[in-house]
């Protein structure tokens, strides 16, 4: 087998689907391709240089980083967000794999086509920076939650116990409880992109 970046990140990826971010690492991962560890560190000097990388291959694959013609902003955050999220779902702990990454610098010019798309609307460069980390963490966080384990049906059957003596809190519990995690997702999201617009245009 011929062992390039492509190969590794393909089964890094369906390693990490098969076993989770904790058991993750280049020894399993050069048993799964029947290599010794030290071919790996010939592409990837670290387990951090290569979750970085399998960070990079699957946001490249839901990647609508570009605005559309005449799209406003307000339409593309909330289409890039969710596409964002599906992109972190779309494999085990994806969230955790893009925690603490940084951009990469092949997509500063990007970057920068956004900050001219934004300016162009209106908005300042640093408050488009201040949008973008403020709705990325959100979603990064709303993933998190749906990928950690749930809390046990004796948990929440106790808490929806305990709230029928709270008539507002049992009413807020029943339509929290009938929504499912993206119908929640979305209207956070909402929020997020309502408040900023409130805010620039109160400015």
């Amino acid at each position: 087998m011929k062992l390039d970046k492509s190969t590794i990140i393909d089964a890094a990826l369906d390693l990490l689907n098969e076993v989770g971010i904790d058991a993750l690492s280049t020894r399993a991962l050069a048993q799964k391709l029947g290599v010794q560890q030290p071919a790996l560190y010939w592409h990837f000097k670290n387990k951090r240089a290569l979750l970085d990388a399998l960070n990079a291959a699957i946001q490249a694959r839901y990647d609508t980083y570009e605005p559309a013609p005449d799209e406003t902003w307000q339409s593309f955050f909330r289409r890039n967000m969710i596409t964002f999220r599906k992109a972190l779902l779309s494999v085990r702990d994806g969230a955790r794999l893009h925690a603490g990454t940084e951009a990469e610098p092949d997509h500063v010019e990007q970057i920068e086509r956004l900050m001219v798309f934004m300016t162009r609307q209106g908005i300042e460069p640093a408050d488009a920076m201040s949008l973008s980390i403020a709705t990325s963490r959100y979603v990064v966080g709303c993933v998190l939650e749906e990928q950690s384990e749930a809390p046990s049906p004796q948990q929440i059957e106790a808490l929806d116990a305990r709230a029928q003596a709270f008539p507002h809190v049992a009413a807020a519990l029943a339509s929290y409880r009938t929504n499912s995690p993206e119908v929640h997702f979305l209207a956070g999201l909402d929020l997020l992109i309502t408040g900023f617009e409130t805010r620039h245009a109160s400015s």
